[in-house]
């Protein structure tokens, strides 16, 4: 399964999930009120943070790898396969 708004996630799992797909995609655009949305789903702040430091952690080295041509282990299966 590669939409994880179709997995059948908790609303606190999707909602994490929305917030790293928009950290991901359009940091800019994130606000006080993004934070709020994960609080109302029981994250704490030191929840938060951890969350916010590995997506942000994967955006980088993903980013890294196409900046450098990187290209994927083959001897790693894809997820789900």
């Amino acid at each position: 399964m590669g939409d994880w708004r179709a997995a059948g996630l908790s609303a606190a799992d999707a909602a994490l999930c929305e917030f790293a797909a928009k950290l991901t995609h359009d940091q800019r655009a994130m606000s006080r009120a993004d934070l709020d949305v994960l609080r109302r789903h029981g994250f704490d702040d030191g929840a938060i943070h951890d969350a916010a430091q590995v997506i942000g952690y994967f955006n980088y080295i993903t980013r890294m790898a196409d900046a450098l041509g990187i290209e994927p282990e083959t001897f790693i299966q894809p997820w789900g396969s």
